[in-house]
């Protein structure tokens, strides 16, 4: 019998694919791309330290990254989250 190891908290993460593939707990944020997508040209997030804002940029490099699109579902699996394509926005990394 295997027992399931309970998610670690990632104190200084910011990878989005690290947090996703060695067990740390994440607060699904996927449901604001289309909300920026919307939004101005430009977005200044205005958050204090430790708010997630890396962990956001990568989790939004992963989501538009090509080369990662067939990864993605993978890491939020758990999550049921999904792939929308773009409607407005193209990002190039």
């Amino acid at each position: 019998m295997e027992t399931k190891k309970a998610p670690q908290i990632p104190y200084g993460i910011s990878d989005f694919v690290r947090m996703r593939t060695e067990n740390y707990y994440y607060v699904d944020k996927t449901m604001y791309l289309p909300l920026i997508e919307d939004t101005a040209s430009y977005i200044f997030m205005i958050r204090p330290r430790r708010f997630g804002k890396s962990l956001f940029l990568s989790m939004m490099k992963a989501y538009y990254d090509i080369l990662q699109k067939d990864r993605f579902e993978s890491y939020s699996a758990d999550y049921g989250l999904v792939r929308i394509p773009p409607t407005s926005a193209t990002v190039s990394w």
